[in-house]
């Protein structure tokens, strides 16, 4: 990102400290603007530092106009957006600020030291030394009669009017990180339009019997899972409620808009998407010998003792046991085990949260109608989508795209 020319004597203030709130920070600063950062928190970028645990995946490799469909029918503001900082340009930054990045075997793109913190440390290094001034334990209370920015901080009110304003506090999953929610009704008081808030790349609940409860925290290993004619590979946690997990993530947003509607929602998990019904059937139709359905399940299909079990509640559900069934029906439900969702989880235990603000509110520049000189960015907006580094670069670009929106309102002064 080069910078650009902006009036110098101008400021604004970038009210969250997640990515988006960064990169917008950033991106002002590099056109000599004045910039403050405001954040709720003791520090900075918290759900980020959260989110990177397991390695920190910044973007995917997959290209572009297949990259676009993963947002589903978002906005084409949105799609505009990443198409104007996309994840070359992403991975460019990263590897600009020494956190070079590789492509893992999913496509999946993570800086090489896979952890959070050395990215952070030093793009915070940078604001500083652009001059961006942070300011900590700063909670945003909206606009006060004279127009001007409310925060609360050490129980106290202060006052400010900045000469431009990028909102960037995020949705409402993670609240203990600071992405609480609060903004909608601040917001609402504006008569901005906001789409409620709902959970996404999310667990669901299911009414598991005894036996499966006690699976809790043991994983479905390689496994598809298919709702209406959407499918996702991946990996699915049993938990004491329900199921959650990188697949289930994957489908989520179908699966819970179901649920809205409908009350439940039955998807359907091949345990062992590699392998045909053929195949098995001519495996199960060994002779078994006084071994248990189990064990020759296990010994003939390599099904881990939790995938069993939810074979045999399945038959169950369906009236019939699990070891009166011949091999083609066996088989068969190996490939399509039905489970019943009943619920979804809370959004305070979602990755993420879809809803926000509508696009319909702002202008080609992401800069409210109804707000002139305030820009809108990251999940405060109302676009879903799911892991695999679509989130973040989303928040990424729409962070550019608000500076750059906030750049181009103070030029024409």
């Amino acid at each position: 990102m080069s910078p650009s020319s902006a009036p110098k004597s101008k400021n604004a203030a970038v009210i969250g400290g997640g990515p988006a709130g960064l990169i917008a920070a950033e991106t002002l600063a590099r056109a000599g603007i004045a910039v403050t950062v405001y954040d709720q928190m003791p520090s900075l970028g918290r759900k980020l530092l959260m989110a990177g645990r397991g390695g920190l995946n910044l973007t995917h490799s997959e290209p572009l106009p297949d990259f676009l469909k993963r947002y589903g029918d978002a906005d084409e503001l949105l799609l505009a957006a990443v198409s104007a900082f996309p994840p070359a340009a992403l991975r460019a930054w990263a590897d600009e600020l020494g956190a070079d990045t590789f492509v893992g075997s999913s496509g999946r793109v993570f800086p090489k030291a896979l952890k959070t913190s050395p990215l952070l440390r030093t793009w915070l290094l940078r604001l500083r030394n652009l001059g961006v001034t942070v300011k900590l334990r700063h909670r945003w209370e909206g606009w006060d009669d004279d127009g001007q920015l409310r925060f609360s901080t050490g129980g106290e009110e202060i006052s400010v009017n900045p000469d431009v304003i990028v909102l960037a506090t995020g949705g409402a999953s993670w609240p203990k990180l600071g992405s609480d929610g609060r903004w909608v009704d601040i917001l609402r008081e504006q008569k901005v339009a906001v789409a409620p808030l709902q959970p996404a790349n999310c667990g669901f609940t299911a009414s598991w019997s005894d036996v499966l409860r006690g699976f809790a925290g043991q994983p479905l290993k390689r496994i598809a899972i298919t709702f209406g004619e959407r499918s996702a590979r991946g990996e699915a946690m049993m938990t004491q409620s329900g199921i959650e997990g990188g697949a289930i993530y994957a489908l989520s947003s179908p699966i819970r808009d179901a649920i809205t509607k409908d009350g439940a929602a039955t998807i359907t998990v091949d345990l062992l998407p590699d392998v045909t019904v053929a195949k098995l059937t001519e495996r199960l139709s060994a002779p078994r010998g006084k071994q248990s359905l189990s064990n020759f399940l296990r010994k003939n299909t390599h099904l881990a003792a939790v995938a069993v079990s939810l074979l045999h509640e399945a038959a169950l559900a369906k009236g019939a046991q699990l070891s009166a069934l011949p091999p083609a029906k066996i088989a068969a439900l190996i490939k399509a085990v039905p489970v019943k969702l009943t619920g979804v989880q809370p959004i305070e235990t979602a990755i993420s949260s879809a809803g926000g603000i509508r696009f319909s509110e702002l202008d080609a520049h992401f800069m409210l109608k109804k707000s002139r000189g305030v820009f809108v960015a990251g999940e405060m907006l109302d676009w879903d989508a799911p892991t695999g580094g679509y989130l973040l670069q989303a928040s990424f670009a729409t962070g550019v795209a608000a500076a750059t929106g906030a750049i181009a309102f103070l030029r024409k002064g």
